[in-house]
């Protein structure tokens, strides 16, 4: 019985990740049932958005009001802008809409840095308050913290997915919906809530009056989508973070250049594996329950230039921000110049959504300077239909340190982390102490250098062995995964390892 409480209770210590083994509990639980009413729209839509309500609360605790608030607004927004007689009414309740979301998400994650400046800039003494808590205190009865704002888990997602709701009924890319439970489900569809990919209204919603669908091949594009993210996560992510990258980083003056650099290249496919395993796992798991759910990771760091990379990397954002913020801007209807200013915008806001910190903003501003010097190369030297090799691996080159430097601020804990690893790479390198270094980390340079070639491996050997596991008997597919669990199981950490992106 106290199992059973512990199950159905939110344990801030214990969120419902996929690399726990009792979210695989909850699923297998979600399916017996799924596999009853899969086939009655209504009864499944509404099912979905109870167990993933439930999967959120397990995940985020009290913040479930804040998705629940932006869910019931943005479903009734959605209906007044349909029945709205004028434009100009339409485009109020638009931005009202806009307002609401963009307001709450900065409320929670920009509170500190806003007030962190006010403060500095006229030399006062402002004070963050939460607020959720404090009335959740006062109906509850609760003692939760109201002096820090904890940013909730998957809001920077689920805003930008509720949001797309709005802005494709006014754009009548879609009709509003009818039904809160529908509407529901789209927001809080639990295999991509809290860490995407970012979906669409105009491509999630139509699959909720689908009939449910899935092949034989697909199954195994599915179970193989979650052992490969599985794998990313917790054979090699979590490994060499636990092992080697997060000590680096939290103490880089007491490790060698060497090392330092070593961790960077670390943290680049440490980063990757997290987030895209994550996302593998998202759309595996959405693909059993009958959605597709839109690719979120095209190996990025086979970009041979940053433009590239940016339609390799985190694409559901990336697409998010061309649809919603750089065409709105005027994209490149308005004249180089313009082109380029919104094309730093674009990412200057797009490190802002990233985090509340000057670091981020430098990413962020790196990676829009990136694009517009990439713009103005290609106005001079237009790319040719045949590349050469050889410049290819070197634009590939020039492109994966680039991306590279610009992940030392984002993963750095502030500028003087990254003056301090800076100086160690450039001034206390320790030739002399490689060896012993590589010795000392041999298994976690190992799997670092493993998954790099797994990553630059040719699309068509990938593809080979994907469909080689699909094709195979479900019995070997089975005892595959029994294999593949309990390596994994002997491996992971017996600490949590949340998400990376879980902290956006």
């Amino acid at each position: 019985m106290e199992y059973l409480s512990d199950f159905f209770t939110y344990d801030a210590n214990a969120p419902m990740i996929f690399t726990r083994f009792y979210f695989w509990i909850f699923f297998a639980m979600v399916l017996s049932l799924y596999s009853i009413i899969y086939k009655k729209k209504a009864a499944r839509n509404t099912y979905l958005f109870i167990v993933s309500s439930f999967f959120y609360y397990k995940s985020g605790g009290y913040f479930f009001i804040i998705l629940a608030f932006t869910t019931l607004f943005d479903y009734a927004v959605g209906l007044w802008i349909d029945k709205a007689k004028t434009d100009t009414r339409k485009k109020v309740y638009l931005t009202l809409s806009i307002i609401m979301n963009l307001g709450v998400l900065a409320y929670f994650k920009y509170s500190y840095f806003l007030i962190d400046s006010l403060n500095n800039l006229f030399d006062i003494n402002l004070k963050v308050v939460n607020y959720l808590a404090l009335w959740t205190n006062g109906v509850a009865g609760t003692k939760i913290d109201i002096t820090s704002i904890i940013l909730p888990v998957g809001i920077s997602f689920y805003t930008f997915q509720s949001i797309s709701y709005t802005v494709s009924v006014y754009r009548k890319k879609i009709a509003p919906l009818h039904n809160i439970l529908d509407y529901g489900c789209f927001v809080t569809f639990f295999p991509q809530l809290v860490a995407g990919p970012i979906v669409k209204a105009y491509d999630f919603i139509p699959q909720l009056y689908k009939d449910y669908s899935l092949s034989k091949k697909e199954f195994g594009f599915a179970l193989f989508l979650i052992l490969n993210g599985l794998i990313k996560k917790m054979l090699i992510s979590d490994y060499i973070s636990i092992n080697f990258v997060d000590r680096v980083f939290d103490s880089p003056l007491s490790y060698s250049g060497f090392e330092n650099l070593m961790a960077v290249y670390g943290y680049a496919i440490q980063i990757y594996c997290d987030f895209s395993g994550y996302t593998d796992i998202a759309i595996g798991v959405a693909l059993i329950l009958g959605f597709r759910l839109p690719m979120n990771f095209n190996s990025p760091y086979k970009a041979s230039n940053i433009t590239e990379f940016w339609h390799r990397w985190h694409i559901s954002l990336s697409t998010w921000l061309r649809d919603y913020l750089y065409i709105p801007l005027g994209g490149n209807k308005k004249g180089k110049i313009r082109t380029y200013i919104n094309l730093f915008l674009v990412m200057l806001i797009g490190g802002l959504w990233h985090g509340a910190a000057v670091r981020f903003i430098i990413w962020g501003g790196l990676h829009g300077l990136g694009l517009v010097i990439h713009k103005l190369w290609m106005n001079f030297f237009p790319k040719k239909e045949k590349e050469n090799q050889i410049n290819r691996f070197i634009s590939l080159f020039f492109t994966f340190h680039f991306v590279l430097f610009a992940w030392l601020f984002f993963r750095a804990d502030s500028m003087r982390s990254v003056s301090s690893i800076l100086n160690q790479i450039f001034w206390h390198f320790n030739w002399n102490m490689i060896s012993d270094i590589i010795v000392s980390y041999k298994n976690v340079f190992a799997i670092i250098i493993f998954a790099f070639i797994i990553h630059w491996l040719p699309s068509k050997i990938k593809d080979n062995y994907k469909n080689s596991f699909i094709q195979t008997p479900l019995f070997a597919k089975a005892l595959i995964v029994i294999a593949i669990i309990f390596i994994l199981f002997q491996v992971k950490s017996s600490e949590i390892q949340p998400f990376i992106y879980f902290q956006f």
